[in-house]
């Protein structure tokens, strides 16, 4: 068990990619049990995260659904140093609510899908993945009209739940979440998009912050891994920035 090493448990505000919310929901539940500190989740999309923290948001981490905008954080001096690391890596699903079965063909050959769910690409990186996925399968411009597009993965994800579009490209982890049949959705082969690398940071703010400094070693305690696993995410390598 990871063990509270402090005698007085603090509090730690969390900004967390929308497409991680509930293994994070899960992993705060099992870190805050362990250790006695508290975090505040706050769930939103990456983009607008990066603006606010950029504009003095009163984060002490920030969970993003990729790696370049952490990136950009470091290199501007935003952060901890060498706080940086990769907790996981996301896949993407063609994914339907209905009874219909998804195979890598829907997108082709269903003359029913006149719509397709995405998430921005400009602010969300599952949303840019999708866009790279549609050139791999040469189908940009056959959607290109007809893309609905949500303003985080999470809202992509309920579009097609309210039936606003018949299929969208979504994170793995969402249909998991929710218990949805195999049947109903196809992983997309990850050679179709970049990496969806997904790091967090400590921000200056979380410099003497002890929740958010013990938060960031409990990630690599084989508890929070199992976790993350369980949501359909892969794990980092070990080398490097992740762990």
């Amino acid at each position: 068990m990871f063990m509270l090493s402090w005698v007085h448990a603090e509090t730690a505000t969390v900004a967390v990619a929308s497409n991680f919310s509930i293994p994070m929901k899960k992993i705060a539940q099992a870190f805050e049990g362990d250790t006695g500190h508290q975090l505040r989740l706050i769930f939103g999309s990456s983009g607008k995260f990066y603006a606010q923290i950029r504009q003095g948001a009163p984060f002490d981490v920030f969970m993003s659904a990729d790696q370049s905008k952490p990136v950009a954080l470091e290199n501007d001096g935003f952060i901890i140093k060498n706080s940086r690391q990769t907790y996981a890596l996301g896949r993407l699903v063609l994914w339907s609510s209905g009874t219909r079965t998804v195979t890598a063909d829907s997108l082709r050959n269903d003359k029913n899908i006149t719509k397709l769910s995405i998430a921005n690409p400009r602010v969300a990186p599952y949303g840019q993945a999708a866009i790279e996925v549609l050139k791999a399968l040469q189908l940009e411009s056959i959607y290109q009209n007809n893309l609905v597009r949500g303003e985080n993965i999470a809202q992509a994800y309920q579009f097609v739940q309210l039936g606003s579009a018949p299929l969208g490209l979504v994170a793995l982890s969402q249909v998991i979440a929710t218990g949805q049949n195999s049947a109903s959705y196809w992983l997309v082969p990850k050679h179709y998009h970049e990496p969806i690398r997904q790091d967090m940071v400590l921000l200056k703010s979380a410099k003497n912050n002890k929740a958010a400094l013990a938060f960031q070693a409990y990630l690599k305690h084989e508890s929070a891994r199992k976790i993350i696993q369980s949501y359909g995410y892969e794990l980092p390598q070990t080398e490097g920035k992740g762990f």
